[in-house]
């Protein structure tokens, strides 16, 4: 009886530690942290910036080409909204425009001119859309080969339409919106050009100013306003509007000197765009200096520094400019900080 008492006791200590342990023992509860990493945006192929409604993933490129011949056409719709323009002369050495719409859907664009056999050289390496009016049988053989789908105003339906309140040939307008949905490959198509990452270092020389030496009305001049960070364009006219009002105000201006055979100005004539030339970029209020490049029609065309790496530009819109290689180039530096010396005078 003594022993199961014994027995009785040690049982009731050993259960009491045991019961005391195990609650010391139990383990707090640990809040779960869940971690989410937000994936950045698309970016628009010929713009480099953020496509949050993915928009320009989706479709091709349609290129417009638009009028720029006399005061009649100006001014112009719907450029403001392109992602790339290109400025390229034509006979007379007036200049044409050829707008690259992407990213942007603005509801008219005009006014709508003919092809030039440099067109194609420009849209080989991207597809897409190609609406124009019409064109001379060598232009429009031309662009016959290149891989776009061809929209004149023939074809064009209600995606083209024309203005009575001005006058023919200048009064023929287009609908970016109805032009995206006539099947353009490829789609996204490819970047035109490399962008920098918003906190890169921008290289190059300060500028103020760049102007153009086109002829007459088409000579354009750049200045950069650095509280939107935009070349404000203009000519001898004065500042260079849309119908809207509104400026034309880039983030980049490319300049690629070209040589135009047959002679620049003349009827037919082509700007060489295979092979190589000086390139100078201005982006981000500076003149970077370098090359273009490209070895084939079905390549894009690169931009190389001086030091032999690629240019990067701004992301944003893109003009440019295609003067032949004996137009003038201009060019206003920031002028340096006037230096003072802090030498005293000899004593005599």
């Amino acid at each position: 009886m003594k022993r199961m008492v014994a027995i009785g006791v040690v049982g009731a200590v050993a259960l009491a530690a045991c019961s005391s342990g195990s609650s010391a023992a139990k383990p707090k509860a640990v809040a779960k942290v869940t971690t989410t990493t937000t994936k950045p945006p698309p970016v628009a192929p010929l713009t480099g910036l953020a496509d949050p409604t993915g928009i320009a993933q989706t479709r091709s490129l349609v290129s417009i080409k638009i009028d720029n011949d006399t005061y009649i056409s100006r001014p112009q719709t719907g450029i403001d909204q392109a992602d790339i323009v290109w400025d390229e002369v034509v006979e007379g050495e007036a200049t044409r425009f050829l707008a690259m719409f992407q990213s942007q859907t603005p509801d008219v664009v005009g006014p709508v001119r003919s092809v030039r056999r440099t067109d194609p050289l420009i849209v080989w390496p991207y597809g897409g859309i190609f609406a124009y009016s019409g064109g001379a049988k060598y232009a429009v053989d031309a662009i016959s080969l290149a891989p776009v789908k061809r929209v004149d105003e023939s074809a064009a339906g209600s995606a083209m339409f024309r203005d009575s309140s001005r006058k023919p040939p200048h009064n023929l307008y287009a609908h970016p919106a109805q032009l995206f949905t006539l099947g353009g490959v490829p789609a996204p198509p490819p970047p035109v050009f490399d962008y920098a990452k918003p906190s890169a270092v921008t290289p190059g020389v300060r500028v103020v100013s760049v102007h153009l030496g086109f002829a007459g009305q088409w000579a354009p001049t750049y200045t950069w306003e650095p509280g939107n960070g935009v070349w404000l364009r203009s000519t001898n006219a004065g500042p260079f509007v849309v119908k809207s009002g509104k400026q034309i105000a880039p983030q980049n201006v490319v300049v690629l000197s070209v040589v135009y055979a047959g002679g620049v100005g003349v009827i037919g004539a082509e700007a060489q765009l295979v092979g190589r030339g000086p390139a100078k970029v201005f982006t981000n209020g500076r003149e970077i200096d370098g090359a273009w490049v490209r070895a084939a029609k079905t390549d894009r065309i690169a931009l190389i520094g001086a030091d032999g790496k690629p240019i990067l530009l701004t992301p944003g819109q893109t003009w440019v400019e295609l003067p032949n290689t004996t137009y003038s180039i201009d060019v206003v530096p920031v002028p340096l900080p006037a230096t003072t010396s802090s030498s005293k005078p000899a004593k005599p």
